[in-house]
């Protein structure tokens, strides 16, 4: 699965920015995991989601 969006980069690399945006501490970003997720629906993809380890 191929993901070209900037701001998906951005979250993967420094995914703490996500939840600075947001008000929220960078340190929640530790117990979340950043991936690009593909919703079966004649190929839905979602480039970026956090999810809960």
């Amino acid at each position: 699965m191929k993901t070209d969006s900037i701001l998906y980069r951005l979250f993967k690399t420094f995914p703490g920015v996500f939840f600075e945006l947001l008000g929220q501490s960078p340190v929640e970003a530790e117990a979340y995991e950043f991936l690009s997720v593909e919703v079966k629906q004649t190929n839905f993809r979602i480039d970026g989601a956090f999810l809960p380890k």
